[in-house]
């Protein structure tokens, strides 16, 4: 690209006002330093696969853009409306990348010059004439669900001497053919929703060829949930509310990410379709699927049942077994509005059937199963009634959360049609899965958490979720069977930018979403976000973010949670906290030095996606540890206590000034949407406002001495004594594979270095005779009996049969079991698996206990055997004598790591 060629496109755009997206609009004078970087460094592409995009021409490409000109768009004039909105869509992202409007068409007489197609097979005159013409080969799309090609065919017609046709098999498979291309040109799913830029390019061009894609689970989705006050007053400020115009927004960003799904927010008093009744018709005009919470059926919001109460229809008891008259008549109202589109066919929906309590309770205490099977049947004959179809012709799904996860246990039946909506634990662990080779017409499904409302405590301030848990709990639902519905719940969607990119990247294929992609992933979504110069860095950034968020939620966070060192005098000694504040600010510190390398145009979006939650998060142990210290001085007169308290009140306020920060970003644009309060918890519910933690001060008149700290690291505050070594799972001294089975370490996975699993999941469980295991030498200093404590990655059973089993050995000694068997309570009673459970989430890892005694001192080898799926290693830890305590265990000790296994 040439500077003149810059001049007449930055003149262009001075001349022109900003067109209006939403909130925020485009500044064109903020492209002035873009357009200076793409004149230097042209983003290089793969210019090597079929239909792949490339900075330069080749022979046979498609020249979607030719010097800062795009090619035509066209679609039949009867296109479906989800097509028509997604060439509204693209034909804007060709003028986000070009600075140029492109030409629409709807007749192939005019067409003329580059020409883009896009349409749905059989309901389209122009692609079904290709066909017919043998331009296009569409065998394989016939009746496939989301399928599409993108193919450039050569002289399409007399006046067109090259196309590129995006060809749907159904509606959304156009779409998701179109938004392919349009992530690949450089327009983020997330151009909107998180302010990133659109770098422009005078040349895009398509290689030749042909490419076919298709998704592997059926419905893909997210859960707007707990979004008051940050979502809901977000929307209020900017919209007016949440309604269709809000909506519109949302849609599109679950399309470009490839999902197809969607439970709308909910929390009282909220209702979807009967808040604003254009939101449906939005929602199946642009191709979204919707459906309603897991407790709400028969597509009605539960703050509906609050409402019309003089209608006769609603209100009264929510008790099916002496209000079930007026249930039905709810429940009908529901599907006949989901039915009045008037095309016999009905708004595109998924309908929840079942029953909770009100609110999302449980049920009355005792429900018996045979009872929800009643409701079932009855919501059932409501659906063929109002239909005029059999209901296993409507798709449904029954969600299996909580209690009734218990009933589905001790027997209660499901109809073959609907989809089993397995859920996690409302914290990254999926309770249950599908038995091993079992098979039913509706399938199965997970409902998965990055944000919840619930014990042991709310979390929903920020993004605390791992890339990796999400990968080793999703891939082992696929690999059971899990393939119809996934949806997670996002909470208030905005700080979980990162993990639902991930979450629907995985859901749209499985099978491509390996340990070396999860791997890969990072780098390349920072590439994709911000361009590749600081890509490697900004996945650094956001995968130790990642880790050390997850350690323990900040809502568990207070100045108790982690040790400060021995009272050294003079010289402080942080401990595992002062540690753990290191490392936090050594991130910041990398951060900034990221941030000052970005161009201006890209500052708010790094802001949103990378620099607000380290800010945040580190100030938040900043602060929890300028209170520690406040109180432990402050107990015995000491005055440095008072720094310390001014330390710990300053960060309070930094805390207020970094939302405000936040809110402030892109003219207001995200105004509301860090509201969440997060300092202060006392209970399991969040405070109602922001509370100072308690300082104390010291009165004394004599002058405090300089607060000085011990260089801090997490290896000097958890070394272990002579007598303890731990090692990190990964640096195992050999891996033994078998039936089938490989271990592969996942790098972060868990709370220190990384975990180990063995590959594929999913399999049957495993014996000692079939010695699939991992082998690490150690040297005792000591005889004595030896302790041995793995560090798990929390999981659950997900078979049902009892726990989830490891083996562990010493030498050629007899094999001891461990079995995990914590577990969630749904009917609220303390049990010790109930405990386990509590500790597990809280602290993020699982400890399991084993003994060996009379172990002689010198050399050995600890055997860790895998017998059941589902079982994720993460650290080991062996004494003969007591093991000093910490939050993240003893770190690995010198002799053990990679230099001993290379």
């Amino acid at each position: 690209m040439h500077w003149p060629a810059i001049a007449r496109i930055v003149i262009r755009l001075a001349r022109q006002p900003a067109p209006r997206l939403g909130i925020g609009r485009v500044r064109p004078l903020g492209m002035l330093a873009l357009l200076a970087g793409i004149a230097c460094t042209p983003v290089a592409q793969a210019c090597t696969a079929p239909v792949s995009v490339c900075a330069h021409d080749g022979q046979g490409s498609f020249a979607l853009i030719r010097q800062g000109r795009p090619a035509t768009i066209l679609i039949d004039a009867s296109a479906d409306p989800a097509v028509q909105h997604v060439a509204d869509s693209f034909a804007g992202d060709l003028q986000r990348v070009s600075g140029q409007a492109p030409r629409r068409l709807q007749q192939v007489q005019a067409a003329d010059g580059d020409l883009v197609i896009i349409g749905v097979l059989g309901h389209s005159p122009v692609i079904d004439g290709l066909v017919r013409a043998g331009k296009i080969e569409a065998n394989d799309l016939a009746g496939q669900w989301e399928a599409f090609r993108q193919i450039v065919v050569d002289h399409p017609y007399p006046h067109v001497a090259r196309a590129l046709v995006i060809v749907g098999a159904d509606r959304r498979g156009a779409v998701y053919g179109a938004y392919d291309i349009s992530e690949k040109i450089g327009v983020s799913p997330w151009y909107w929703f998180a302010d990133v830029p659109v770098r422009l390019q005078a040349d895009v061009f398509i290689t030749t060829g042909s490419r076919r894609d298709q998704p592997r689970v059926k419905y893909r989705g997210f859960f707007i949930n707990d979004e008051d006050p940050s979502f809901t007053g977000w929307a209020k400020k900017h919209f007016g509310g949440i309604n269709h115009q809000m909506y519109a927004h949302v849609f599109e960003l679950e399309l470009r990410l490839k999902g197809n799904f969607l439970w709308p927010a909910m929390w009282a008093p909220k209702a979807f379709n009967d808040d604003d009744p254009q939101n449906m018709v939005l929602a199946d005009a642009m191709g979204i699927v919707m459906g309603t919470s897991h407790h709400e059926a028969m597509m009605r919001a539960q703050d509906e049942w609050h409402r019309h109460t003089d209608q006769g229809v609603t209100g009264g008891a929510w008790n099916y077994a002496t209000n079930g008259a007026n249930l039905r008549k709810f429940w009908r109202g529901g599907i006949e509005r989901m039915m009045s589109k008037g095309d016999g066919q009905g708004y595109e929906s998924v309908v929840t059937v079942g029953m909770r309590g009100d609110g999302d309770e449980p049920m009355t205490e005792g429900t018996a199963t045979q009872l929800l099977q009643t409701i079932v049947a009855d919501q059932r004959k409501i659906i063929a009634d109002v239909t005029g179809k059999p209901a296993e012709q409507t798709p449904q799904a029954w969600a299996l959360y909580k209690e009734v996860l218990d009933y589905y246990d001790h027997g209660m039946k499901v109809p073959d049609d609907v989809t089993l909506l397995f859920a996690d634990d409302n914290w990254g662990q999926i309770r249950r899965l599908p038995a091993a080779n079992s098979e039913r017409k509706g399938g199965y499904g997970v409902y998965y958490h990055f944000d919840y409302v619930g014990g042991p405590r709310n979390y929903k301030w920020i993004n605390t979720n791992q890339i990796e848990k999400v990968w080793q709990q999703m891939d082992l639902a696929y690999a059971r069977g899990a393939r119809t519905l996934w949806i997670v719940n996002v909470g208030d969607l905005k700080p979980m930018e990162f993990p639902l990119s991930f979450f629907l990247k995985q859901a749209w294929n499985p099978e491509a979403m390996t340990a070396d992609a999860l791997a890969q992933y990072p780098e390349a979504w920072a590439s994709a976000t911000f361009g590749p110069a600081q890509a490697g860095a900004i996945a650094q950034l956001i995968t130790r973010y990642s880790q050390l968020a997850a350690r323990r939620k900040p809502e568990l966070i207070d100045a108790d949670s982690f040790r400060l060192g021995a009272d050294a005098g003079d010289q402080l000694d942080g401990g595992e906290f002062g540690a753990m504040i290191a490392e936090w600010q050594a991130l910041e510190q990398d951060m900034h030095k990221v941030k000052a390398t970005l161009p201006a145009d890209q500052q708010d979006a790094y802001f949103q996606l990378v620099e607000h939650p380290i800010l945040a998060l580190s100030n938040f142990y900043q602060l929890y540890y300028a209170v520690a210290w406040n109180r432990r001085l402050a107990a015995v007169g000491d005055p440095r206590a008072n720094v310390f308290a001014d330390q710990a009140e300053a960060a309070f306020r930094r805390d207020q000034a970094i939302t405000d920060a936040y809110h402030a970003v892109n003219g207001g644009k995200w105004d509301g949407m860090m509201a969440q309060t997060h300092i202060g918890y006392s209970g399991w519910q969040q405070p109602e406002q922001q509370v100072m933690p308690e300082v104390h001060r010291v009165a004394t008149q004599r002058t405090a001495k300089p607060i000085v700290f011990a260089p801090p690291s997490i290896a000097s505050a958890t070394t272990a004594k002579d007598d303890v070594i731990s090692i990190e799972a990964p640096h195992y001294s050999r891996a033994v594979d078998g039936k089938g089975l490989s271990w592969r370490a996942i790098p972060h996975l868990g709370r220190t270095l990384g975990a180990v699993v063995a590959l594929p999941q999913g399999r049957a469980p495993t014996t000692a005779q079939d010695g699939v295991r991992l082998e690490y030498d150690v040297d005792l200093p000591k005889s004595g009996d030896l302790s041995l404590q793995l560090y798990m990655v929390p999981t659950l059973d997900t078979t049902a049969r009892g726990g989830v089993r490891t083996g562990v050995s010493v030498d050629d000694g007899a094999m001891q079991i461990l079995t995990d068997r914590m577990t969630p309570a749904a009917n609220g009673t303390t049990t010790q698996e109930q405990r386990d459970w509590d500790q597990a989430v809280e602290d993020n890892a699982r400890v399991l206990r084993a003994t060996f005694p009379g172990m002689a001192a010198g050399k050995h080898v600890i055997k860790v055997w895998r017998l059941d799926d589902n079982a994720v290693l993460q650290k080991l830890v062996l004494s003969t004598g007591p093991v000093p305590p910490s939050y993240l265990g003893p770190t690995e000790r010198a002799g053990y790591g990679p230099a001993a296994n290379p």
